[in-house]
């Protein structure tokens, strides 16, 4: 009977995780509780490979047929925890052009009053140690910036201090414009000579939009590298510890918090559609830097995972979370690349605590790049 029951158990395990395998590919903008579906991918997983050990100890002939789930799952398995055993042996030699790429949401470096610390010391840290860093190229979202004669002083002038202080030239994508001339947006500077530039709205253009350069690298090659801000869900960290802290505060903050949460699927859902639909008409080599706001387990995710690889699954180690708060495990920032890519190495920055997400870098290689000079979905 107890053996029965197991198996039974197992069965439901595996019909649990197929299904979320299925809601990680509806979009929410469709059905949205799909979204509340994928997320639960994560457990049917874990008990899935608890169900291998069990039989395993047990019964091995049964533990065969959750093994074989467990191996077709594996690719996402790694989404949410990379686990590389042979990695080292198996790692082809890094050869080709070198393209070392950092992301970071410096959170407008601190510039409002509630943010800022003992004479603006967070933000200079910050912006010095991007200046320094030895990224040939930069991808900041929540960027700010204040040219010359406004604000304070040459504190806030990022784009001299990250980009013209240090060689590299700067596109930034402005949302908007203060009434003391503080410019508000996203960023990409670079050592390589830009060559073409754009930016991507989702229907109106806000702080969470795409921008790209196509960059002429030494090697004679242009890529592409994208710079996007998908939608958050305007939850603040404290609600959410509070939801889950004791029955009063669900009660109290739970219902709002779903709410916005299924708001910010349906919206991501929508923009990374549009986004898709670029990337497909572009045949430059790609490179793609993300604050998603969104889990590995997500169908904004999976819609890259299944056309790029994904950085941190293809070489890290462990969660790789990126948000520096109470959560704990959140990976919301992410970098991608097309397949002409040998990903180096990846790492996230958790020495740097200056905004609520930690910066994350990555050493690229260009294998077998075609030398175009304009890429076919641009006039």
């Amino acid at each position: 009977m107890r053996r029965s029951f197991a198996f039974k158990c197992t069965l439901l395990v595996l019909a649990w995780l197929l299904l979320a395998i299925a809601c990680v590919q509806i979009p929410p903008r469709m059905f949205w509780p799909a979204g509340f579906g994928a997320l639960t991918l994560p457990v049917a997983l874990a008990l899935n490979l608890l169900a291998v050990g069990y039989w395993l100890l047990r019964r091995w002939r049964v533990a065969l047929l959750p093994a074989l789930v467990a191996f077709l799952t594996w690719p996402h398995l790694q989404r949410g925890l990379a686990v590389h055993p042979l990695r080292q042996l198996a790692a082809p030699e890094a050869s080709g052009q070198r393209v070392r790429l950092l992301s970071a949401n410096v959170r407008i470096f601190n510039v409002y009053p509630q943010l800022r610390d003992k004479d603006l010391g967070s933000s200079r840290r910050f912006m010095q140690w991007l200046a320094e860093n030895p990224a040939d190229v930069l991808c900041l979202q929540e960027f700010y910036n204040e040219p010359a004669g406004t604000g304070d002083g040459a504190v806030f002038r990022s784009t001299d201090k990250i980009g013209r202080q240090t060689g590299r030239q700067v596109f930034v994508s402005k949302t908007l414009t203060n009434s003391a001339g503080g410019e508000f947006g996203m960023a990409i500077f670079s050592r390589f000579p830009i060559v073409r530039r754009g930016t991507i709205a989702f229907e109106r253009l806000s702080q969470n939009h795409a921008m790209f350069v196509d960059l002429r690298l030494p090697s004679g090659d242009t890529i592409r590298v994208f710079n996007f801000h998908l939608q958050s869900m305007s939850m603040a960290e404290q609600d959410i510890v509070d939801s889950y802290s004791s029955k009063q505060g669900f009660e109290r903050k739970g219902r709002g918090l779903l709410r916005r949460f299924r708001n910010g699927m349906v919206a991501r859902s929508t923009q990374i559609d549009t986004l898709v639909r670029r990337f497909e008409q572009c045949r430059y080599p790609m490179l793609l830097c993300a604050d998603l706001n969104d889990l590995p387990y997500s169908y904004a995710y999976d819609q890259l995972a299944d056309r790029f690889q994904n950085a941190w699954a293809t070489v890290g180690t462990g969660v790789g979370a990126t948000y520096n708060g109470r959560l704990p495990f959140v990976r919301i920032d992410n970098h991608f690349a097309s397949p002409q890519w040998h990903i180096g190495e990846f790492q996230v920055h958790y020495e740097i605590p200056y905004a609520d997400h930690f910066p994350t870098s990555a050493t690229y290689w260009l294998q077998n790049a075609r030398k175009t000079g304009r890429a076919p979905d641009e006039p």
